[in-house]
């Protein structure tokens, strides 16, 4: 069997050694990287076990974890909070098992209500699941014109609409126009905003590999912007935001076209639009970009609880939080937002 050991938090030169077996394992996504350890340390203060398997010299396995503990949305062990994708990457059966039953022995260690792993593939048939999730994962063709007729007809319209409008995107240095939109955007959603430390920190930690595109129209106005991740031949749009005037300049549908196609220009392969709730908005959205839904398993070890958690907006118990934190003042809720959104996960 392989041994286990403990990714210790600050550690450079075993964090370039996580990565590089990140960078090579073909299971391992961006949210494997091992700056997301810092980043749950310093951003959102919760104790981290990035675990690896190694045998003869050399890594054969990872599974990054971390610790949340809310009094209002209960004890996990999770891989990975904020993170679409998660769980054991691993190149053989055994260092995979060996992860797992280290993660199981933690989880019952630190007393949490289940230990959660967020998994493209299933791996526990035994295990309650979560299938309220799903992700949309396309390749990207070599010609840019190709990518556009590859666009359905209907939202193929949309991109040349904002492109006749005048609408122009830029690569952003920092987070500023970006996080003025996304705090806004999910405002009015009535959901917490993460921190502008958080984005910052992903800019500072990921470099090159996390890019801020902004789009704007012919008349200078910020409509719509989006941060997106690098990881090997991949593109992932993460996290946006879009101004009230975005959708009739259609500068959403540009916004994504024009990711798509700096990403064909770049040599980028693939083209991953994360992560929806099924029967959503942005589900439905996607689809339409010609995107087929792909589930996500998420699968859960319950300790202390009988059912798998529903800590989403879709949870109807949820519903007067959503509409009173509507109605809070833009500066109050970005302020009160993190210190929220931190127990989420």
């Amino acid at each position: 069997m392989p041994t286990i050991e403990r990714l210790a938090p600050g550690d450079v030169s075993a964090s370039a050694l996580w990565d590089a077996f990140v960078m090579a394992c073909p299971t391992a996504t961006f949210c494997h990287r091992a700056a997301w350890q810092t980043l749950m340390r310093e951003v959102f203060r919760h104790d981290t076990y990035y675990l690896y398997a190694h045998e003869g010299g050399r890594i054969t396995g990872v599974l990054p974890l971390a610790h949340v503990k809310s009094m209002l949305f209960g004890n996990a062990l999770t891989s990975l909070p904020f993170a679409v994708y998660g769980g054991v990457a691993a190149t053989d059966e055994a260092s995979a098992q060996a992860l797992e039953q280290e993660a199981q022995r933690l989880a019952r260690q630190l007393g949490v209500d289940h230990l959660e792993l967020r998994q493209m593939t299933r791996h526990h048939e035994g295990w309650p699941s979560q299938d309220l999730y799903v992700t949309f994962r396309k390749e990207i063709l070599a010609d840019e014109e190709a990518n556009m007729l590859a666009i359905p007809r209907k939202q193929r319209a949309m991109v040349r609409k904002g492109i006749k409008n005048g609408l122009k995107s830029e690569i952003d240095p920092t987070v500023d126009r970006f996080f003025h939109l996304y705090a806004d955007n999910v405002h009015r959603h009535g959901t917490p905003a993460l921190s502008r430390r958080y984005f910052e920190a992903l800019q500072r930690h990921f470099g090159p590999n996390c890019e801020v595109l902004t789009v704007t129209g012919p008349d200078g106005q910020v409509l719509s912007s989006v941060l997106s991740f690098h990881f090997r031949d991949e593109v992932m749009p993460y996290y946006a935001g879009d101004a009230v005037a975005a959708r009739d300049l259609a500068a959403n549908d540009f916004k994504y076209w024009e990711v798509m196609r700096r990403s064909c220009a770049r040599g980028f392969k693939l083209f991953d639009y994360g992560r929806s709730k099924q029967g959503t908005g942005p589900y439905a959205f996607k689809k339409n970009w010609g995107f087929e839904p792909l589930p996500l398993h998420y699968e859960y070890c319950l300790y202390k609880r009988d059912a798998v958690p529903q800590n989403n907006p879709s949870n109807a118990k949820y519903k007067l939080m959503i509409e009173t934190w509507r109605r809070l003042p833009i500066g109050v809720a970005n302020w009160l937002g993190p210190f929220v959104v931190r127990s989420l996960g």
